[in-house]
């Protein structure tokens, strides 16, 4: 896959789990896509040490979705959560 398919499959499942996730978050596009990408990578390393998913082989769109979510998880109790504003 492109540059540009990594991209758009990254802004997809950060949209998602942006969506998924109650709260506020305070991210732009770039960030939503790192986001995707990074939960893509997270669900990608997690399923292949679990068994699941054969080495170079792409974890699925659920898998990346809630590796996304678990990412923006832990980024939000780091800052703090998203009340800490307020």
């Amino acid at each position: 896959m492109g540059i540009i398919g990594t991209i758009l499959i990254g802004l997809v499942v950060g949209a998602l789990a942006r969506f998924v996730l109650p709260g506020e978050q305070k991210m732009g596009w770039i960030l939503t896509i790192l986001l995707g990408i990074g939960g893509s990578m997270l669900a990608g390393f997690v399923g292949q040490a679990m068994g699941w998913y054969a080495a170079g082989q792409g974890a699925g769109w659920i898998a990346s979705i809630v590796g996304a979510v678990v990412l923006l998880f832990v980024v939000q109790k780091l800052r703090g959560g998203s009340d800490a504003a307020k």
